[in-house]
């Protein structure tokens, strides 16, 4: 991030504002129990840590920093949605700044948004969108253009528009193409280690910020060893070591 430059009223460098949202990614829960625990056994690393709320508007203000962590393209990718709950579904509708809406994920009720994720063949991000639970996955098809003529995209019937669908899309029925569970196994790594399922979020630029450094965090983290892999030529991914 050395080409970055700093403002001069700053207090943090891009080299600090980096690594703080990815331990917010990385840690999960709410920004409140993060903030106590950065200041609490952190501090002496990040001596002008600003006020919990400016540091937050911070993150938000410089979450497209992120992009340069999404992997390049490959052959073959997988592309699927992910439901994120931010409130239970009995308070739908108590405030009129809700951000959540109404959707099925996983065939259950949610309130909140859905995150859908591009990975490449080996499971690394090079993608991502976010749009309200209740929101159809066709008009994501717009990830699956950019990389029209550089990558094949597997996906599921639910990407398919009565309108067209992208040439690079491959829409698979269910049961086939087991390379698909691939995207599975990078859904459980985020619901487990970086606790995605569940926000706390009440703006939907904070949610944005908070999704964009997650992609990062995971990106960096399963490529912390490099890729290995076995003597099958499968390229198992962890990073429960990383789990805070």
């Amino acid at each position: 991030m050395g080409a970055i430059s700093t403002h001069p009223e700053a207090h943090l460098w891009p080299s600090e504002v980096g690594p703080l949202g990815l331990l917010h990614a990385l840690k999960g829960g709410g920004n409140r129990p993060f903030y106590r625990w950065l200041t609490r056994d952190y501090r002496a690393l990040c001596p002008h840590l600003p006020e919990r709320t400016r540091l937050l508007r911070l993150l938000r203000t410089h979450h497209d920093w992120t992009q340069a962590f999404l992997a390049a393209p490959t052959v073959l990718g997988v592309i699927d949605t992910y439901g994120i709950e931010l409130i239970h579904p009995r308070r739908e509708g108590r405030r009129p700044q809700q951000i959540g809406r109404k959707g099925l994920a996983n065939h259950r009720w949610l309130v909140g948004g859905t995150l859908c994720l591009l990975l490449h063949q080996w499971g690394v991000i090079g993608g991502w969108a976010c749009a309200t639970a209740h929101a159809a996955d066709n008009p994501l098809q717009w990830l699956m253009q950019q990389v029209d003529g550089r990558m094949i995209v597997l996906s599921d019937t639910g990407f398919h528009a009565a309108e067209g669908a992208p040439r690079n899309l491959k829409r698979c029925q269910r049961g086939a193409w087991e390379d698909r569970m691939l995207v599975e196994t990078g859904l459980s790594m985020l619901t487990l280690v970086c606790h995605v399922k569940k926000g706390m979020h009440r703006g939907w630029a904070y949610f944005q910020a908070r999704l964009a450094f997650t992609m990062a965090a995971f990106n960096g983290l399963v490529q912390w060893h490099g890729f290995q892999p076995n003597a099958s030529g499968f390229v198992p991914l962890s990073m429960a070591e990383f789990s805070l």
